[in-house]
């Protein structure tokens, strides 16, 4: 479940009283009625009040005097200052859930990794029972595609196999995809028909 960023009490106010004065229930050069009262419809401390009212003021939404009060003096800030918190309150969202997404993607990788190592660690056992059991082939220091991509070599045309992982030492690259780059030294774990193991091997081996 993606977590939800919550913005502090006294910003939630201000908006709610920028998004008042854009409705028009607090009219440009009326005064806003006092802290206390305000506290109260809010429900808060007069502290948070204080913040709330600060916020707007530094964003030339209203004017505060000493002993005359809070005076609205412009729907414009205030349209602008409830764009400018939706605007940080998308880029929170949007990082959050970037977040959720790779925590997400490890776990699936982790899963993915799993299963990709059991069908290797039985691949050669299971190889003579079905055809389209996975195969490890190396490629060749000699290789001409060393240093090509799967797609650049058009590897499913030349083969009718599928790579679904690259093993590269001790790592194993899962899925990899057609941009991947083939190095000297990768061993390709490839699926297909009867006859993948002979043509791939030929394919891999051309100088």
């Amino acid at each position: 479940m993606s977590a939800v960023a919550t913005k502090p009490l006294y910003q939630q106010i201000a908006i709610d009283v920028a998004r008042r004065i854009v409705k028009g229930e607090f009219e440009i050069g009326s005064k806003i009625y006092g802290r206390s009262t305000l506290a109260g419809e809010y429900n808060v401390s007069p502290e948070t009040i204080r913040r709330a009212i600060i916020l707007l003021q530094d964003m030339n939404v209203v004017n505060v005097s000493q002993g005359s009060g809070i005076d609205v003096i412009s729907k414009d800030e205030a349209f602008k200052f409830i764009d400018r918190f939706k605007d940080i309150e998308s880029i929170v969202s949007l990082k959050t859930e970037l977040i959720n997404f790779f925590h997400e993607k490890e776990e699936i990788d982790r899963k993915l990794e799993a299963i990709v190592k059991k069908i290797i660690d039985y691949s050669d056992r299971l190889r003579n029972i079905s055809p389209y059991n996975p195969l490890e082939i190396e490629v060749k220091p000699y290789s001409s595609v060393i240093g090509k991509t799967l797609s650049e070599m058009k590897f499913w045309q030349n083969t009718g196999g599928t790579v679904i992982a690259i093993r590269r030492g001790d790592e194993i690259i899962l899925s990899p995809g057609p941009h991947a780059e083939i190095i000297k030294g990768d061993v390709l774990v490839v699926v297909g028909d009867e006859g993948i193991l002979k043509r791939t091997k030929k394919f891999l081996n051309k100088r």
